[in-house]
């Protein structure tokens, strides 16, 4: 799991110094003043710092926030205790269903919700088939309500880049309009740090992207991998029931 946190730390972090390395080779130093100044990624950042950067900076927290969060809570004794399954086996083997009733009510796993919604639905359903719709619709909420967790990234990552141009849009238009302010004399050197601070923001925008992207789509395969497992153990549980359950 911890290479799901390091790979998109490379890949953002080799953006950048790939970014960085682009905007010195294209920028030469100025004549005069503007010729002793070096540029980098930290003076593009403070001499861009507006609205949008706070934003991509939020969404950026917001996104290491969650992928920690994913990282200590989408794991497999999260989803599936092998213990608490073992127990159940046992027990419903055992026929104590008065001790299968109370272990379920005291545990909020997925195998265990389940479990609890078809032992109610069983006091009442007709045949089996009921029995397995009901814990069939408690799967599936609880399969929704895991894949909620890792959605947050998934968003993050398509807005990142959103944010981002949007910033560049409005670069381009402060940068046109003092051109304008000007009356066309202003020169590509004058023009180039506005430019560059504009594209900038899209660099922000992106460099979010790619990491929250990536781990959305590792977190969501993770997911996808327990929660069908999951469910196939709940199956074999249910099947062994008795309808009309007297429990």
């Amino acid at each position: 799991m911890r290479r799901t946190i390091l790979l998109p730390t490379l890949i953002g972090a080799s953006l950048c110094a790939a970014a960085a390395s682009a905007f010195q080779a294209a920028n030469p130093s100025a004549s005069g003043e503007a010729a002793t100044e070096t540029f980098g990624l930290w003076s593009l950042f403070t001499r861009s710092f507006d609205a949008f950067t706070v934003l991509l900076v939020l969404g950026s927290v917001v996104a290491v926030a969650v992928i920690f969060a994913n990282v200590i809570d989408v794991r497999e004794s999260r989803l599936i205790p092998r213990k608490l399954v073992d127990r159940l086996g046992d027990l419903i083997a055992a026929g104590r269903w008065d001790d299968v009733r109370e272990l379920v009510s005291r545990d909020e796993t997925y195998i265990a919700r389940v479990v609890r919604a078809a032992l109610a639905a069983a006091r009442h359903a007709p045949d089996r088939e009921a029995v397995r719709d009901a814990a069939e619709l408690a799967a599936a909420e609880e399969s929704a309500r895991w894949f909620r967790r890792a959605e947050l990234l998934n968003v993050i990552g398509n807005l990142g880049p959103l944010i981002g141009l949007a910033g560049t849009v409005w670069g381009m238009i402060l940068a046109f309009t003092s051109l304008g302010q000007t009356g066309g004399k202003a020169g590509p050197a004058d023009l180039s740090l506005g430019i560059s601070k504009a594209l900038f923001h899209t660099l922000l925008g992106l460099c979010l992207a790619v990491p929250c992207l990536l781990s959305f789509a590792l977190f969501r395969s993770i997911i996808d991998k327990h929660c069908t497992r999951a469910l196939t153990l709940c199956g074999r549980l249910v099947d062994r029931i008795p309808v009309p359950f007297k429990g």
